[in-house]
This record gives C-alpha cells, structure tokens and sequence, in this order.
C-alpha cells in the first residue's frame, strides 16, 4: 500500500487554552506536536505542518510550514485546503491530516482510511468512533482527501462553507470506526484539565 503524505493541523486559535501554539505545550517530556510527529512519522511518505504567522518559530521541527490561504481565520478546511495545494505542487494525489493537540490518535490511522477508500473516485474518509448508545461521532481533523477535489474546496470556503461534515457528505465520504477502549484515541487537548488527563494516560500507558 503506497503512503500518502500527512498534514498536522496547528491553525486553531486555542483560545481556551488562553491562545498561543498549543502544540508547544509538554506531555510528559515531550510537546503535543512532537507526540503527533511520532505517531505520524511511520504512517505517511513525508508530512507538513499547517499554521498561521511566523514559520520561523517551528524551524526545529524541520518540516515544511503550510499558511492558510486566506486572511482571516477560516477553520480546519482552510488547512485541509493548504495540504491539499501542497500536495498538487508535489504531483501528490491524496493527504492525510492529523490534529495538532491529539497526542494518541491510532497508529494504524492512515492503513485503515486507505483501506476504506478503495474503490472511491475521489477517496474522502474521516475517522469516527461510536458511543456506547451506539452514536457515531466523526473526528473531521482527522481524514483521507483528494487533491482533486482541492478547487472544489476552495470554492465552498470562499462561499462561505465552514463545516468539514458538510463539505464530505456533498462528496460522499465515508468514515471508519476506530475503538475507544480503554480510552479514545481521538481525545484532544482544549483546556488545562485536559492537558492533565493526556498526562495520567501517558504515564498509564508507559
């Protein structure tokens, strides 16, 4: 199975956990986004990293910093759109993003959203789990997507379209379920409470 390339999503503007780059802040001995890279390095052909200001201030990651395209703050698809610009500029056809402040997502993340591509024109799968009432939830961070439908994208955001779900569905994604015992592997880190929990599941898996 050949690897996409991966975009981490650091646009947000954290603004509950008082603004700034969440990614910087430490899990154990480690920042979110060096948890993220980690998890991510394995799984992709090589990945970016989608933020807004300054590139200069991530120059000790070593990858490659995607701006959004736009002058205003447009939410995760401006981000899904700069990947996917990338990706066209390198003669990709897909990416998959992962979020910044999600520091246990699945390492088999991108085989399974291959896997659940196939046959797709335009492949588009977003990651989901199910509640114990039997409720999906989709994780719209995390995802497979065309560059082909990259101007299409690009299109709906200036039009004013802000919801990833909505985007999807009008393409017919799928999603795949991922399991969340013993905990959820999408868990993210908005607030500091947060942050403390990421800490103890750390220490638990250790």
């Amino acid at each position: 199975m050949i690897k996409p390339f991966g975009v981490i999503l650091a646009g947000g503007q954290a603004r509950r956990m008082g603004g700034g780059d969440k990614g910087r802040l430490q899990v154990g001995s480690t920042s979110l986004l060096g948890h993220v890279c980690a998890r991510l390095e394995p799984q992709v052909a090589g990945f970016a990293l989608n933020a807004n200001g300054n590139p200069a201030r991530f120059s000790d990651l070593g990858l490659p910093v995607l701006a959004d395209s736009f002058d205003r703050f447009m939410g995760p698809l401006a981000g899904v759109l700069a990947g996917l610009d990338w990706a066209h500029a390198k003669g990709e056809t897909l990416i998959v993003t992962v979020a910044a402040d999600t520091p246990f997502f699945p390492l088999d993340l991108v085989s399974r959203l291959l896997t659940a591509s196939m046959e797709m024109a335009d492949p588009l799968v977003l990651a989901a789990t199910r509640d114990g009432e039997g409720k999906t939830w989709r994780h719209p961070t995390f995802g497979l997507w065309p560059v082909s439908l990259r101007n299409d994208l690009r299109d709906h955001l200036e039009a004013g379209l802000r919801k990833v779900i909505q985007w999807s569905d009008k393409h017919h994604g799928r999603e795949i379920i991922f399991e969340t015992v013993p905990f959820d592997p999408f868990f993210n880190i908005n607030t500091p409470e947060d942050l403390k929990i990421a800490e103890h599941l750390l220490k638990e898996g250790e």
